[in-house]
Parts: structure tokens; C-alpha cells; sequence
């Protein structure tokens, strides 16, 4: 019989060794503080944002917490096997995996280029199973078992004009979710994704000022998410609060994919 926590020390992560991908700017910034809030030991990826990621460690130290950061192309098989060493290294294990990387640009079907393609894939698609395949190795061979978060989108059931390439990505990267959880889960790891709707960002309000407003009338909660309401589902998904739930995908979108299609 699985022994089942208190409700006090679900999302208590001491001890535990957490890698965020893509979290020197935005969304990862949010989970990697509410990683190490929790008590969790947390590798700081980024692949071209090291001011940030550096503030970020330094934040989290000042904290009381513990955290190191590490540049790597995710994409990159050598990469993504030294940013998992970085972490062995450093405290001796992985027990979490924030597959949060990626990138967001704009491409229309007919005017999109080859590269273009090959980019979006690369970084939202191929760097979760890079990331993913070397991370559940790692944790097989400690042999506790882990918890495997991948950030997909609501576009992945819910395309965008000139976002062929990234919703392609990111359908790809739930149905990986899935197929890697019924793989990995004898093992003990559990593998699942999030799915965020419009975040906030600095700046987005006036950068993009009728989609924000538009995105507000739409939400039945009324408002943007927050990088702290993402991080908060990925806490749950990788804590033993969701010790039973694998190959799930968690919406977290203020409620606008409630809306009926047609």
C-alpha cells in the first residue's frame, strides 16, 4: 500500500533537486521562485539570458534558498546532457524536470521558411525529449522515482493565425507528455504538462493593448494569469499531491477555453 503524506509536507520540496528550462526571463523566472519557496534546490537553465538568470540565483540565495544557473541549448544533445551533470554534480541528484523552454514567433503558413520551422520545432519540441530522455535517466538510476512538468498551450487544442509552427510544437510536445508517462511510470516517474493561457509580462499592456483587453472580456476570471499561477499548478503536478496523476494535461487560463467553438 502506498503510504499517503500529510496534508502538511505535500508541497514541501526539501531536499529535492529541481531543473527549470527556459527560466532566465518570463514564465520560468515565476516557477523557479515558487520551486525554491518550497524548499527545493533549483538549476537555473537559460540559453542566452544569463543576466537575468544570474539576478534570479542571487534572489533565491538572498531568499535563504539554494540555486545555481547554467547556459545550454536544449536542442543540443551535448547540452542538455552537461546541464543534467551540472545538477548531479552540484547536489547529487534530479528529482524535477520543468520542461519550460521554448520560443513564440509569428509565421504565416504560406511565408514561413524551412528554418523557420526547424526552429520553432526545435525549441519547443525536440528540447523536451532531449531534456526528458536525460533527465528520467537520471532518475532511474537513483532509483526514487520523479516528476516531469512540460509546459505545452492552449494552442496546442486551439491554434492562432501565423502560429502553425509553435501550435504543431506544442500539440507534439502533449501527446509526448502522454507517451512518455505510460513509458516512464513503472519506473515511478510521472510525466505531465500545463497548459497556460495569456501570462502576463511587463510591458504587454502596451506592446499589445487591444489583445489584452479582448483576452479579459474573454476570461471568466477577468484577468491575465499570472507566472505564479503556472508555477503553482506545476508545484501540484510534481508534488505527491498529484502522486497519482500522470500523462495529464492541467489548463490554466483564467477559464477561456470554456468558451463554446462554434
Amino acid at each position: 500500500m502506498t503510504e499517503i503524506p500529510s496534508v502538511r509536507s505535500l508541497l514541501d520540496f526539501s531536499g529535492k533537486v529541481a531543473i527549470v528550462t527556459g527560466s532566465g526571463s518570463g514564465l520560468g523566472q515565476g516557477i523557479v521562485l515558487r520551486f525554491a519557496e518550497a524548499g527545493a534546490r533549483v538549476l537555473v537553465h537559460y540559453r542566452s539570458s544569463a543576466d537575468g538568470a544570474q539576478a534570479l540565483v542571487k534572489q533565491v540565495i538572498d531568499s535563504g534558498g539554494q540555486a545555481i544557473a547554467a547556459q545550454a541549448d536544449v536542442s543540443a544533445e551535448e547540452d542538455v546532457a552537461r546541464l543534467i551533470r551540472g545538477a548531479v554534480e552540484t547536489w547529487g541528484r534530479v528529482d524535477v524536470l520543468i520542461n519550460n523552454a521554448g520560443s513564440y514567433p509569428m509565421a504565416s503558413v504560406l511565408a514561413m521558411t524551412p528554418a523557420e520551422w526547424d526552429a520553432v520545432l526545435n525549441a519547443n519540441l525536440r528540447s523536451v525529449f532531449l531534456c526528458t530522455q536525460a533527465a528520467a535517466k537520471q532518475m532511474i538510476n537513483q532509483g526514487s522515482g520523479g516528476a516531469i512538468v512540460n509546459i505545452t498551450s492552449i494552442e496546442a487544442e486551439n491554434p492562432a493565425p501565423s502560429h502553425s509552427h509553435y501550435v504543431a510544437a506544442k500539440a507534439g510536445v502533449l501527446m509526448y507528455t502522454r507517451a512518455s508517462a505510460g513509458e516512464l511510470g513503472a519506473y515511478g516517474i510521472r510525466v505531465n504538462a500545463v497548459a497556460p493561457g495569456l501570462i502576463w509580462r511587463e510591458g504587454i499592456d502596451q506592446a499589445w493593448p487591444d489583445g489584452v483587453t479582448r483576452w479579459q472580456k474573454a476570461a471568466p476570471l477577468g484577468r491575465l494569469g499570472l507566472p505564479a499561477d503556472v508555477a503553482d499548478a506545476c508545484l501540484f503536478l510534481a508534488s505527491p499531491a498529484a502522486r497519482w496523476i500522470t500523462g495529464a494535461n492541467l489548463t490554466v487560463d483564467g477559464g477561456v477555453m470554456t468558451h463554446q467553438i462554434y
